[in-house]
């Protein structure tokens, strides 16, 4: 079988496995290990049990070089991590004096005699290093074992995390030699995962046999798709130029699809093109709420671009702040075209904005009908100059929670797409 170069995580600890604990310590693991130039494999947490935790270990050092385990090196009989990974590599296991004059001294330190069980915190398996640990008495350990690294580090994040970023990262960094991991992170929008997928896969499938090699995975998350470019370098310009060279490649197939080449949000492009502009918005927003503004907001520097906020949830509200006609509302409905292109248009006029968005739909459970079920959003962008105003009927699945997050983003998307003169050919939209 073939070894690779990846690491894997083993969080260990029954607790871990109920509703109430997460295992955290991976994020940090993950971010570490990324900035020595290793990827992860996968992570998995594992129970209090020797037999389940060696068969783990087994796995995962039967095909990757590097494991990493947290949690498990405390005092008591279901604390097993040094048990089980000393049992896998055949490795006796022996009591460290030193450790246990330290751990006594940690004790002592409180006024306390240190229990005997603590000892078990002072085994440590053959040719191990031992980790200090200044913040617990759990000493971590690591081990070098034919061509891997195993790493054992207590489950407590303010003890891992000072060992991982320090002792452990160190010799990983030797360990893989010249070799970064390289990102990119782009973000589309107005597209399904499988729809975005038939766009981009003929282009990434041929990145794997290309020198460097590119990995690609693709993502659904609320209101975009995320496509994750990874490469392993041991020259950094090399994989710079080869991440620019696939970024333009998909720029080419997905067009004003791709929001960011680099991960950045909706609203903070939008902001920036805006800005660019010297322009100021305006929005005006029914089942959002005030969601798409709060989204703008959250960008530093936004009150250069962001003129006022309508939040007109009620039609009272449409009425007196933008001049919605109640006969205009009567006839068709407050979610319809022809409100939200008043709304849009009375938010420009009334602010003196460049440009306004308006949003009136349906977020739900209730008050959905044949005709316009729950999830149905009327949105419109208002131009001052040319004097011009377009809609667009979307249809989004989802609790409330969910069809506001995408009719926010979506309104925020739009507009970049009117200043970009792009098509509001999007997938979310009522065909």
């Amino acid at each position: 079988m073939t070894m690779t170069s990846k690491a894997v995580i083993l969080a260990v600890g029954s607790e871990m496995l109920t509703s109430t604990r997460h295992d955290t310590n991976s994020l940090f693991i993950t971010e570490v290990l990324n900035q020595t130039g290793l990827d992860v494999a996968y992570k998995a947490v594992v129970g209090d049990n020797l037999a389940e935790l060696r068969s783990q270990v087994a796995h995962a050092l039967s095909r990757h070089r590097v494991l990493i385990l947290t949690g498990g090196l405390g005092p008591t009989d279901d604390d097993l991590t040094r048990d089980a990974v000393a049992a896998q590599l055949g490795l006796p296991l022996s009591e460290d004096p030193a450790l246990v004059d330290a751990i006594r001294a940690r004790f002592a330190t409180r006024g306390l005699p240190m229990p005997e069980v603590n000892r078990r915190q002072a085994q440590v398996p053959a040719g191990a290093t031992v980790l200090h640990n200044p913040r617990g008495s759990a000493p971590g350990l690591m081990i070098e074992h034919e061509g891997r690294v195993i790493a054992m580090m207590p489950g407590p994040p303010r003890e891992m995390q000072p060992m991982m970023s320090g002792p452990v990262r160190e010799r990983l960094l030797q360990f893989a030699g010249d070799v970064r991991l390289m990102r990119r992170t782009i973000r589309i929008t107005g597209r399904t995962e499988s729809r975005a997928e038939e766009i981009v896969q003929p282009v990434y499938t041929t990145w794997l046999t290309q020198v460097p090699p590119i990995e690609t995975t693709i993502l659904a998350t609320p209101g975009y798709i995320e496509l994750h470019l990874s490469t392993q370098v041991t020259r950094e310009a090399d994989g710079a130029a080869a991440l620019e060279s696939a970024v333009a490649q998909l720029a080419d197939r997905l067009g004003a699809d791709m929001v960011s080449p680099d991960g950045q949000s909706v609203e903070h492009v939008l902001g920036e093109m805006l800005r660019a502009r010297g322009w100021q918005i305006a929005l005006a927003e029914s089942c959002t709420g005030g969601l798409a503004t709060s989204r703008l907001t959250d960008v530093a520097g936004s009150s250069d671009y962001v003129e006022r906020s309508f939040v007109v949830y009620s039609n009272r509200a449409k009425t007196e702040l933008l001049g919605v006609p109640p006969p205009l509302i009567a006839e068709h409905g407050a979610v319809s075209e022809p409100v939200a292109r008043a709304m849009a248009e009375g938010a420009l006029a009334r602010s003196g904005a460049d440009v306004a968005v308006s949003i009136t739909g349906i977020a739900g459970p209730g008050g959905g009908t044949e005709t316009k079920p729950v999830g149905t959003v009327w949105m419109a962008v208002a131009l001052a100059s040319p004097r011009e105003t377009r809609t667009l009927l979307c249809r989004f699945l989802g609790s409330r929670e969910l069809i506001k997050t995408f009719a926010a983003l979506a309104a925020l998307d739009l507009v970049r797409r009117r200043l970009l003169n792009a098509a509001w050919d999007v997938d979310w939209a009522k065909r």
